[in-house]
């Protein structure tokens, strides 16, 4: 298992600690930087360049500032928001400024671990219930291209992004579907093709505007 190397950013000392504490006890993770402001963040960013960072909102400088700032400079870094906030607006704003997770401060640490591993493998990942309070929340947005790409879909397809909209991770849809993690990527490669969107959260939107009465095409 690769080791991660990942920077905590939070001005409750306490809680950073414990966060830090708790992925050095699980292994397989390298703790490169930690800070209680936007300007530490940015400071570790450029410093120490870890593989994600787990940054609070509510911070000294603010934490959608840092990632605004952090990926103006550094594009690839990845970022995942621990938080309190359940703000539709918080969360629409990290993930649009580029945040790859958004997560609520009540996760265990083991899933915890288990999203590190996935944004840090390239996936994007929302809390489940902020998914769907988010998309409900989220009126048509009025793109036939994706209400026709979901009629496109395989009955694979459709079972994978029905999956994908209750919030899984591609290791759990895999699971779930008895599938390989890669074959899970495979599909979702075409079904944003279809969809024509770019993400997780987009598809997810497509699918409950279609409605989950959608059926799938053969094949």
């Amino acid at each position: 298992m690769n080791t991660i190397r990942v920077a905590v950013v939070d001005d409750h000392p306490i809680f950073r600690e414990g966060v830090a504490s708790c992925l050095t006890d699980i292994g397989g993770y390298d703790i490169v930087g930690e800070g209680g402001s936007s300007e530490d963040a940015q400071a570790i960013a450029q410093q120490s360049n870890p593989d994600v960072m787990l940054l609070d909102i509510s911070m000294p400088g603010g934490g959608l500032n840092a990632v605004e700032a952090i990926l103006d400079r550094q594009p690839s870094q990845k970022i995942i928001m621990l938080t309190v906030s359940e703000s539709h607006s918080d969360i629409a704003t990290a993930l649009k400024l580029g945040a790859k997770g958004y997560v609520l401060k009540g996760v265990g640490s083991r899933m915890l671990s288990e999203i590190l591993r996935a944004v840090h493998g390239g996936e994007m990942y929302l809390s489940p219930a902020l998914s769907a309070r988010m998309i409900a929340g989220i009126s048509q947005t009025g793109n036939p291209s994706s209400a026709t790409g979901i009629h496109e879909l395989t009955e694979r397809e459709h079972d994978v992004l029905r999956l994908v909209a209750a919030g899984l991770s591609n290791k759990r849809i895999a699971r779930d579907l008895d599938l390989h993690e890669k074959t899970i990527k495979h599909h979702l490669t075409r079904i944003f093709a279809k969809l024509k969107v770019s993400n997780r959260t987009e598809a997810a939107m497509a699918f409950r505007d279609a409605g989950e009465a959608a059926r799938p095409s053969a094949g």
